[in-house]
This record gives C-alpha cells, sequence and structure tokens, in this order.
C-alpha cells in the first residue's frame, strides 16, 4: 500500500497507478507481517467495542475487549470462541473446512477482497483526510462486490500511505447497515507467545458449542 511518486523520470515512464494494482500493493505488505497487536474499535449501529487485537499469522487472532470489559474473542484456526463475562457463557463454533481463518486484515484475506469485491479510488491516489476537518491523511478504497453471496455490499478501507496499513475498514450490510473498524497503535513482528490463544474457562462457565446453527436456542 503505496503512494508510487515517480520523480525524476520523463512522463512517458511513468506508471498509472490502478485502484487494483494499489490493493495488490497492499496485499503485499500484509503478505510480510508474522505479528500484528493494535487498539480496535468498532461500531455498528449504536453499539461500541473497543479493545486490543493480537493476530500471529496465518490463523491465530485474539481481541481482548476493554469494552464490554473482559469479553474475548478467539480463532485459533481451527475454532472461533467467544466469552461473554455477564453471562458466564463461552460460545464455541467449529471453523468451516477449508475455511483457512481468512480475514481483511491480513494477507488471505486481501486477497479474497481481490477476487470478490472490485476495487476503486474513492477520490484518487493521492492522500485525503480520514474525515472531514481531519489532518490524519489517508488513501481511500472502495470495494463493491461482484456477487451477491458477498456479506458486505461495499467495503471502503483507509490506508495510510506512510505505514502501508489498514487504518480503517467500513463495511455496508445487505440490510444498508454499516459496521466500522478502527485501528490505532500498530506494533509489527513483536513477540507473541502462542499460548495467548489458548483460552483457560472460567470455574462455573457454560459452553454453547455451534452456537452459530443453534436459531432461537
Amino acid at each position: 500500500m503505496i503512494i508510487i511518486i515517480f520523480c525524476g523520470f520523463s512522463l512517458s515512464s511513468q506508471e498509472i497507478l490502478t485502484a487494483g494494482r494499489y490493493l495488490e500493493q497492499v496485499s503485499d505488505k500484509y503478505g510480510t507481517i508474522r505479528t500484528y497487536v493494535a487498539r480496535i474499535n468498532i461500531q455498528s449501529g449504536g453499539t461500541s467495542m473497543a479493545g486490543t487485537v493480537y493476530a500471529m499469522m496465518p490463523n491465530f487472532l485474539r481481541i481482548d475487549f476493554s469494552f464490554p470489559a473482559g469479553q474475548v474473542i478467539l480463532y485459533d484456526g481451527e475454532s472461533l470462541m467467544i466469552f461473554l463475562p455477564g453471562e458466564r457463557a463461552i460460545l464455541n463454533q467449529p471453523a468451516a473446512k477449508n475455511q483457512g481463518g481468512a480475514n481483511i486484515a491480513t494477507a488471505r484475506g486481501l486477497n479474497l477482497l481481490r477476487r470478490n469485491y472490485v476495487p476503486a479510488f474513492v477520490v484518487g491516489p493521492a492522500p485525503v483526510p480520514i474525515d472531514p476537518g481531519s489532518n490524519e491523511m489517508v488513501v481511500k478504497l472502495k470495494l463493491a462486490r461482484r456477487s451477491t453471496g458477498e456479506g458486505f455490499t461495499e467495503i471502503i478501507l483507509d490506508i495510510s500511505p506512510d505505514t502501508q496499513l489498514i487504518r480503517r475498514i467500513t463495511g455496508k450490510t445487505i440490510t444498508d447497515a454499516t459496521v466500522r473498524f478502527d485501528f490505532s497503535g500498530v506494533s509489527l513482528n513483536t513477540g507473541i507467545p502462542e499460548r495467548l490463544f489458548v483460552f483457560e474457562s472460567p470455574p462455573a462457565s457454560n459452553m454453547y458449542n455451534n452456537f452459530l446453527l443453534r436459531g432461537t436456542d
């Protein structure tokens, strides 16, 4: 994810940076990441969540929430686990075969986006304010889905031109709801112990398996 400025070359030797090529550069950048730690803020409708996200490529992901306090989301490559401390409940869902644990903010997830969405610059390849009046500059990419099978009809990626990292992801669902993920304080390729991705269940917790398929149970 680099804003390429060709200096010292004639106009005839300049390469036009397309949105597709730019997204490919972002994917290449994430392909160099082994571990990722960042603060995360999630906005969905009137609901706000905040915490710290830890990722170890290719398949480990954990979010420790400060709000709601004590909530944990953990993916270990084989199953998704959500701990709800208020209910002392652990929700567990085995991963689908060949799912591979891809999510947007990984090289694998970005490759899926390139395959399933059509990218375009919102304004152009030059950085613009992340929000109106903000001093923080980002490159904005808009991704439109290729088929109705995708959960998000549109995704906006706000990308830092200096760090080559995704600063914000904003998705619009099929019900026209908006979900936004903000990432800040990113630390790359630092030591994360693998034991972090093993969750020790608190005493008296109740386990609910296959919760995504339980319907109204």
